[in-house]
């Protein structure tokens, strides 16, 4: 039996999910697997590259910062501490700390190294054995299960290391960006005990829900129309 941690509940759905402002953007490339490399070191590319670390299978929960988990997710995909051990690290000249993740819809997150460097960080490129659909981060993503949803980026763009960290998110939105967004600190924003944000948050469930349902219904419609008209 799972335990849930302070302030989640149990979600019989894994819907796709975000800020509102991102409902009606979706990745430009789904079906092949390609990154930048870049921040304090030389950009590079990757892509087949993965293939030469090890596949492995990890089911892990998923808990979003507006209080629903969805829980024993079966993914598969790469270590990334392999990945960094084997495909950055030849490339770094400095010591990194310090991690950017940037998605194909523009949405970017961080997170200290040390985070994403723990055994249970994946680059997934499979859920429930099948390749990730448009909702839940084709081609690849991040799965980082000991840290909020919003720190698990889909739709990987690229990653940039640096030696110090770096200010992501500015604005009045910046306050809901916890540096670590460790679920079991119930680290839900930046200021602020983490009980406070369970009530913000989790009146706007269902709407957003709603938001992105529709919002990806017409992105499917609108592709299969172009697709008639080839």
């Amino acid at each position: 039996m799972n335990i849930l941690p302070p302030g989640q509940k149990a979600s019989d759905i894994f819907p796709r999910f975000g800020l509102p402002q991102y409902a009606n953007r979706f990745p430009t490339e789904v079906d092949k697997i390609r990154f930048s490399i870049g921040g304090d070191l030389e950009d590079f590319e990757i892509s087949e590259e993965l293939n030469s670390l090890t596949r492995v299978n990890q089911v892990s929960d998923f808990h979003c910062v507006t209080t629903w988990s969805k829980l024993n997710l079966n993914w598969s995909g790469y270590f990334f501490n392999e990945f960094y051990t084997k495909l950055i690290l030849p490339n770094v000249s400095q010591e990194i700390s310090f991690v950017v993740l940037k998605a194909q819809d523009g949405y970017k997150t961080s997170l200290p190294l040390i985070d994403l460097m723990q055994q249970n960080v994946l680059l997934a490129d499979q859920l429930d054995k099948q390749p990730l659909t448009l909702e839940h981060g084709a081609p690849i993503r991040i799965v980082t299960p000991d840290h909020y949803g919003y720190k698990n980026l889909k739709h990987i763009k690229r990653i940039e290391f640096y030696t110090e960290q770096q200010i992501v998110k500015q604005g009045f939105l910046s306050f809901m960006d916890h540096p670590r967004a460790r679920v079991g600190h119930e680290e839900r924003a930046s200021k602020g005990p983490g009980i406070i944000y369970r009530w913000l948050y989790k009146f706007r469930i269902k709407s957003t829900i709603r938001d992105f349902e529709q919002a990806t219904t017409e992105y499917r419609a609108k592709l299969k129309t172009n697709d008639e008209k080839l």
